[in-house]
C-alpha cells in the first residue's frame, strides 16, 4: 500500500536519509576491518602499525555500535576476534589495546567507603 499521510510521507524521506548515512559509516567499518585484518594476517607490517590499524577498527566499531548502526553484540564480537588475532601475532597484549573505558551498564560499583559511625546521643543514658 502506497504511503498516503503526511506523517509516513516523512517518515520515508528520513528513512531515505538515516539509511544513506548508516550505509556510509557501515562502509567505514568494513574498510577498516579488512585493513587491520589484513595487516594481522600476511602483509609484513611492524607491531606497532599493527595495533595502531587494529585500534582504529575497534574504535570505528565501537562508534557504529554506539550510534546504533551496529549491534553492540556485533560489534563485540568482531572485535573479539581482531584482538585475538592481534594477541595471537603477539601485538599488543589484549588488555593493553582495548579501550580503557568500560562498556555502559556493566560498571561494577565503585567500592564506597564505610558510612560513618552515627554520632552519640547526648542526653540521658
Amino acid at each position: 500500500m502506497a504511503k498516503r499521510t503526511a506523517s509516513a510521507k516523512k517518515q520515508a524521506r528520513s528513512g531515505v536519509r538515516r539509511a544513506a548515512r548508516n550505509r556510509s559509516v557501515r562502509s567505514e567499518v568494513k574498510t577498516r576491518v579488512v585493513k587491520a585484518r589484513r595487516s594481522l594476517s600476511d602483509s609484513p607490517v611492524a607491531s606497532s602499525e599493527r595495533a595502531a590499524v587494529t585500534i582504529d577498527a575497534v574504535r570505528a566499531l565501537d562508534r557504529a555500535a554506539a550510534k546504533g548502526i551496529l549491534h553492540k553484540n556485533n560489534a563485540a564480537r568482531r572485535k573479539g576476534r581482531l584482538m585475538r588475532q592481534l594477541a595471537k601475532l603477539g601485538g599488543a597484549p589484549a588488555e593493553a589495546a582495548a579501550p580503557a573505558a568500560p562498556a555502559k551498564g556493566r560498571r561494577k560499583a565503585a567500592a564506597a567507603p564505610a558510612p560513618a559511625p552515627a554520632p552519640a546521643k547526648k542526653g540521658r543514658k
